[in-house]
């Protein structure tokens, strides 16, 4: 050990470290709560977790699935876990007002907007932006937020249009590529996480039917994570209140790659916290359930809609916990899945068997 210390210290480089140290810019020192349990458990393999908060998580998917919806959550949830926290707020869609923010509980006084046109504007403003902070004698947690990569256009794009060129910019995905190359490691060395918007398309010419985000391949190598989305309406009665999402993991490196829940976007009040919790409560047995009713502790059954319409009556602490158990075997990367399902329903029939005695 002491010659491997003596060897970094003789290196003399600010960047060079023991493992054992973690201090690597790769190391996770906590997460971002989305608002949302379900979401939270399939990016991080918690429901307690949510996104890195040295990473870039990427949410991508097709034209009105919610994912400026999911941003802002993780805006409003990140400002009020700290009250210095600020937040950088890349709006190319002309999508996100005050009005907007204000009504989804965000305070407005710590966000900064910054409207880029190209991808050159959004690095040249990131990098000024970055170096400032790492000048910065006082750092307050600060999240950087690109909405959307999809619609950010070049130098070169603005230029021909403004010509009458009608020829495609070629150069677009290596200048993507180029950005995200120089911001990553950036990024993570500042410890700030960033929260990315994407468009999807269908490919063309594959075998099997799939989505691939648009531009280029820079992103999808950058981005620790990256979630797809996808859409189907939900009703009460022949009212659409809002939207069911299904998450499904295209990239992780934390939870378990192609993993799928489906959340409760609603138009009124944004993601439900609770939803999806019920599935995974009686997958696991935590919530007893019999055709389509659960059985609560009293031994009443109710429909899933009456327990989300009050869901911290089912939802106690100690639910919670199992249900983050439950969580990790679903989800999270490297568990030994089917021997810890077994220790858990064994452990539950233990607990049934010294309760009855």
């Amino acid at each position: 050990m002491s010659f491997v210390k003596n060897l970094i210290n003789d290196l003399d480089d600010e960047f060079t470290s023991v493992v054992a140290e973690e201090k690597g810019a790769a190391e996770i020192s906590g997460f971002l709560d989305t608002g949302c349990y379900m979401l939270n458990a399939v990016l991080s393999g918690s429901i307690f977790g949510g996104v890195p908060n040295n990473r870039i998580t990427a949410f991508a998917g097709e034209e009105a699935t919610g994912k400026t919806f999911f941003a802002l959550s993780v805006v409003k949830n990140f400002l009020e876990t700290d009250p210095e926290a600020v937040v950088v707020y890349y709006d190319t869609e002309a999508s996100v007002s005050a009005k907007m923010m204000k009504d989804r509980g965000i305070d407005i006084n710590r966000v900064i907007l910054s409207e880029p046109a190209t991808i050159q504007d959004f690095r040249h403003h990131a990098l000024k932006l970055i170096k400032a902070y790492e000048k910065s004698k006082t750092r307050p947690p600060m999240l950087m937020v690109l909405d959307s990569l999809g619609m950010l256009s070049t130098t070169k794009e603005i230029e021909d249009t403004a010509e009458g060129k009608e020829t495609r910019d070629m150069t677009r995905a290596q200048i993507i590529r180029g950005t995200f190359r120089v911001l990553t490691l950036k990024l993570a060395r500042a410890k700030i996480p960033m929260i990315l918007t994407n468009h999807t398309y269908d490919a063309v010419g594959s075998f099997y039917p799939s989505k691939q985000m648009s531009g280029g391949g820079g992103l999808k190598y950058a981005a620790s994570t990256i979630a797809f989305l996808a859409k189907k309406k939900e009703r009460e009665g022949t009212d659409v209140i809002g939207n069911i999402v299904r998450v499904t993991m295209n990239k992780t490196r934390i939870s378990k790659e192609n993993k799928s829940a489906e959340l409760l976007l609603r138009y009124d009040t944004g993601l439900d916290k609770y939803y999806g919790l019920l599935d995974l409560a009686a997958k696991y047995d935590i919530i007893k359930k019999t055709d389509r009713q659960y059985v609560l502790p009293d031994g009443s059954k109710v429909y899933g809609k009456v327990i989300l319409n009050e869901p911290e009556r089912v939802f106690t602490p100690e639910t919670l916990e199992k249900l983050d158990e439950a969580a990790q075997l679903e989800f999270k990367y490297g568990n030994n899945t089917e021997q810890q399902e077994s220790e858990l329903v064994v452990h539950d029939v233990k607990e049934e068997e010294s309760s009855e005695t």
